[in-house]
This record gives structure tokens, sequence and C-alpha cells, in this order.
């Protein structure tokens, strides 16, 4: 399923760092992504979706997509896709003390690597990165290779992992759409109980609309 705004950011509404820091507490952190506690910048800005564990900012040139679990009816993930490249968004619950990137990166690294794929781990923006490349079938049947790059963020009580597909995927881009969409995301872990690395859940917004196979290509 394909999700898109139902209108899109204007210039003014887009990177302002000025709006980001007034809305920000006080938190220790220089940037985002961002604990639901430590800002406060999405309220009045229709520029934000908000989808239960995650708030994400919509912004020019990224289509909102949501994969749906179709048995359950679920979002299982939430993919920002633009011209050339792509990020999915998955949120987890971490313990209280205890971040889980280093071992959710080790465990990602050996299954690629028993897939008979590569892992390498690469110093980046937000840390430890690792850099994939595992065989993939293409649907007509022929044997190709599937790059990405994988960001893990250690929040209170949450693990956000952001994997970059496409261009993205071998080119960092601290200046890039996606990146600073990654930044701009707002992590809901709420104050229930959860058991580690349970997947924060996520809604169907109301603020957008379904478009059908057909509008894909269409511009708003």
């Amino acid at each position: 399923m394909i999700f898109r705004r139902r209108s899109k950011p204007t210039d003014e509404q887009i990177g302002s760092d000025a709006v980001e820091a007034a809305g920000r507490e006080h938190s220790g952190r220089s940037r985002g992504p961002w604990d639901r506690g430590e800002t406060s910048t999405d309220e009045g800005d229709p520029n934000y979706v908000d989808l239960g564990g995650l708030v994400v900012r919509g912004r020019e040139g990224l289509e909102l997509r949501l994969q749906v679990d179709e048995q359950t009816q679920t979002v299982a993930s939430v993919l920002l896709a633009g011209p050339q490249s792509g990020l999915e968004l998955r949120a987890f619950a971490a313990p209280r003390h205890d971040g889980l990137w280093d071992d959710v990166r080790a465990d990602i690294a050996a299954e690629a690597t028993k897939r008979g794929g590569t892992a390498t781990e690469v110093d980046g923006e937000w840390g430890t990165e690792l850099k994939l490349v595992v065989p993939v079938q293409t649907p007509d049947g022929r044997k190709a290779s599937q790059a990405s790059r994988i960001v893990g963020i250690d929040g209170p009580r949450w693990l956000l992992r952001g994997t970059f597909l496409g261009k993205s995927a071998a080119e960092q881009d601290p200046a890039g759409e996606l990146e600073a969409a990654f930044r701009d995301v707002i992590v809901v872990r709420g104050d229930g109980p959860m058991a580690p690395r349970a997947m924060l859940a996520l809604t169907m917004p109301s603020s957008v609309e379904i478009a059908s196979e057909h509008d894909q290509g269409d511009t708003d």
C-alpha cells in the first residue's frame, strides 16, 4: 500500500531550524531522531504525519509508503521513497539502561553473512553504521544483489532502525533529504512495559490518502 500527503509542504515549512530549536526541550541531544519527550516541534505543523509509534515529517520529493501486513492489517514499517533512494523506518522497545544497537547490528551482520552476503561496519553521522550487500532474486528469476546501509539510534527505552536503500545505501549525504527526514523522526515509546526488541505499534494516519497503483506515478 502507498500513502501520500494530501498537500505538499511549502519551502517556508521545510527545514526551519529556528522552529525546531524553539520547540525542543533540553535533552542533551544535538540532533535527531528525537524521543517524544525531547521535542514538540510537530505540534501544529501540518507536515508531520502521526503514525503512532513514529511521527514522520513530510518533505518535498519524498513519498510516504506504509508496508501493511495483509493478514493482520497492521503497519509493519514506514518507507520514505525518493526518485533514487529510500529510507525504511522501524522502531523497537529497549531496556531502560542498555542500548540494543550493538547486539542488533551483530545479529544483522551474521544473518547477511549466512545468506551469502557481506556486512561492513563504517563510521557515519550517527555512529557505527552497517553496510550490507546480500544476494536476491529478481521477479523474473535472475540473480542480483541488493545494497543497504543501516543506522541504529539507541534512545530512551527504544531503538530506531533506519535502512537507507538505493543511491543512499552507497553514499552518505548529510545534506540530503533522506538524512534530514531521518533527523526529523520522533519516536513515541509510551510508558507501558514492553519486551526488548518488540516493535513499537504503528497506525494508519488519518491525514493521508491511499494512492492506488495507477496513481503512483502521478504528482500532487
